[in-house]
């Protein structure tokens, strides 16, 4: 079995001081959590950022840059993965895709293969959106982490293997327990792994309560996680949640089931990054 690899999630679209007062939101804080999470092991940083004035989620390519550059300022050695998705303010390409050619060692970016629902609104992702921000991503040598919200992202994927728009190895991120999509069970993600082009590497994010279950069947099948408030914002009960009481969490659970974690190095190597 190979390491595991940790992705940290600090920020997400939901978060908010008035949910959860430890919310990452700035740029500083934002990095500060990934960096003290990079240190407790976490080799993957999955990122979205807020404007400045309200803390809405937004695709900035400005505050994207300030958030990467303080990164690399700081000499943090973590993948960077920055998030496409549809809720960052406008839904169209040239607003999600903004920050692709930005360069700062970009390494990963997320990119939705179907449609789905959200609590509130739509996850909406036309074939045509997804074809041209694959083509830019791969224009910038950076790797797409295809998420999967039901299973037909994975039918879509598969499919676009086949027109030459996304190429192998894959790598997907098994999003559980989001409202209007793929419920969190451990059928359900058999179910996805086992749908899985051959050869591909997955994370599994669990959210809300499904968190601790989702990931801990990730850790024992040999598949790797996410964590961080964009998927939790409670530890326990009405204790609220940091970003690093949720990576040592998970730490707990790999150093239980005798799982090495892996350093970004070793990361970059288990997803074929260049």
């Amino acid at each position: 079995m190979k390491k595991l690899i940790i992705t940290i999630a600090p920020t997400g679209n939901v978060p908010t001081r008035e949910l959860n007062p430890y919310s990452a939101l700035t740029p500083k804080e934002i990095v500060d959590d990934i960096e003290r999470c990079q240190k407790l092991g976490a080799s993957v940083a999955h990122i979205h950022v807020r404007d400045k004035q309200e803390f809405k989620p937004t695709s900035d390519r400005e505050i994207f840059k300030e958030v990467l550059n303080e990164i690399d300022k700081r000499k943090i050695n973590i993948i960077k993965q920055v998030s496409t998705g549809a809720r960052g303010g406008e839904n169209n390409v040239e607003w999600r895709g903004q920050m692709l050619d930005i360069g700062c060692g970009i390494e990963m970016a997320s990119l939705s293969t179907a449609s789905s629902n959200f609590p509130t609104s739509v996850n909406a992702n036309s074939p045509d959106l997804i074809n041209v921000l694959a083509e830019k991503m791969y224009a910038n040598n950076i790797k797409p982490e295809i998420e999967i919200f039901d299973s037909a992202a994975i039918a879509s994927a598969k499919r676009l293997v086949k027109k030459g728009i996304i190429k192998g190895p894959l790598h997907f991120n098994l999003v559980m327990g989001v409202p209007g999509s793929i419920s969190a069970t451990p059928k359900h993600l058999m179910f996805l792994v086992e749908d899985l082009p051959e050869g591909s590497t997955w994370t599994v994010s669990g959210i809300g309560k499904s968190q601790v279950q989702m990931l801990t069947m990730a850790i024992v099948m040999g598949g790797h996680v996410r964590t961080g408030l964009e998927d939790v914002l409670k530890y326990k009960g009405d204790v609220l949640a940091t970003n690093v009481m949720l990576l040592e969490r998970v730490l707990q659970i790999a150093k239980a089931v005798d799982r090495q974690v892996a350093n970004t190095d070793e990361a970059r190597e288990i997803l074929s990054l260049q």
